[in-house]
């Protein structure tokens, strides 16, 4: 059964996504999926509450933006979305925070040991934020604009160097906050 602080966690996470989806959009030339900060949240959310609760949070953040709040980047919101070109990078975030959740609580073991604990933060960022978060969005992309999967996939290549920064980001805030924070790492 959940507790109470399991709870608020979640809805404190979900609306930490929102506010990360808040800021504006930078859209690109050619390709049908903006730069966000979405995949930010989708991260802070998987290592610092682990596979359960972030996949929660984002399961939640997801309800809010289908039900039709304008909590999507460009302040979007609605069944439609998850029907065009960033429907499975929305979809694939809820399995990026689980990735990256589980993978944060299997590699961080002893939380403070700064260099350790970020890289193993970093790597689970990786695979979650991005390996995860990609994998279905890519698919869904290159499947609804018809543009075929190796050109879906290069044209993912240019979020890479950004994604690489808000994996250090996240790492980073990860290893901070749960020094001074330790109920992060109680529950799944």
């Amino acid at each position: 059964m959940m507790k109470t602080q399991d709870t608020v966690l979640i809805a404190l996470f979900a609306a930490l996504i929102v506010v990360l989806s808040l800021v504006p959009p930078i859209p690109l030339p050619a390709i049908p999926v903006p730069v966000t900060l979405q995949s930010l949240g989708v991260m802070l959310t998987g290592a610092m509450l682990g596979p359960v609760r972030g996949g929660l949070a984002c399961l939640l953040y997801l309800l809010l933006a289908a039900i039709g709040l304008p909590v999507l980047p460009g302040g979007r919101g609605g069944l439609g979305v998850f029907f065009g070109p960033t429907g499975g990078f929305l979809l694939g975030m809820a399995l990026g925070a689980v990735v990256t959740g589980w993978l944060a609580r299997s590699w961080v073991r002893t939380p403070g040991q700064s260099v350790r604990t970020v890289l193993a933060y970093g790597l689970a960022c990786i695979a979650g934020g991005i390996g995860a978060v990609y994998l279905i969005g890519v698919l869904w992309l290159a499947s609804v604009t018809q543009m075929g999967l190796g050109k879906a996939m290069m044209a993912m290549l240019v979020f890479i160097p950004g994604d690489l920064v808000k994996v250090a980001v996240a790492s980073w805030v990860a290893w901070r906050v749960e020094r001074v924070w330790p109920i992060l790492r109680e529950s799944p």
